[in-house]
């Protein structure tokens, strides 16, 4: 399984920015996310960038990988600071993917 990674731009260079994530820092290609600039956040798989990231985004993923790592070392986990989509709404959801909120029929989406 492929974990994607927050990493701030530290430098750009072409093609490629350098980035800190955690505890590191890593050469990644920026072909598939465009322009970027120092002190943006890039969603990282492996050494390539997927995706560019709101800082709350980034924040929330961490969040996430902190809690996911603390379970697997069989610490106690706090509550999430964020909302977890299990909690979301349909329309919730829905917005979170970028489609328009359906109009309720009763029937299963």
């Amino acid at each position: 399984m492929c974990i994607g990674i927050p990493m701030q731009v530290v430098r750009l260079e072409p093609g490629h920015a350098l980035c800190a994530g955690p505890g590191e820092l890593r050469r990644v290609r920026t072909a598939l996310v465009g322009p970027c600039q120092p002190g943006d956040w890039l969603l990282v798989f492996i050494d390539s960038a997927q995706e560019i990231l709101s800082p709350e985004r980034a924040r929330e993923i961490n969040d996430t990988l902190a809690l996911m790592q603390a379970a697997l070392a069989g610490e106690a986990c706090a509550e999430p600071a964020f909302a977890l989509p299990s909690s979301l709404s349909r329309d919730e959801l829905l917005a979170l993917s970028g489609r328009p909120a359906l109009p309720t029929t009763g029937e299963p989406v």
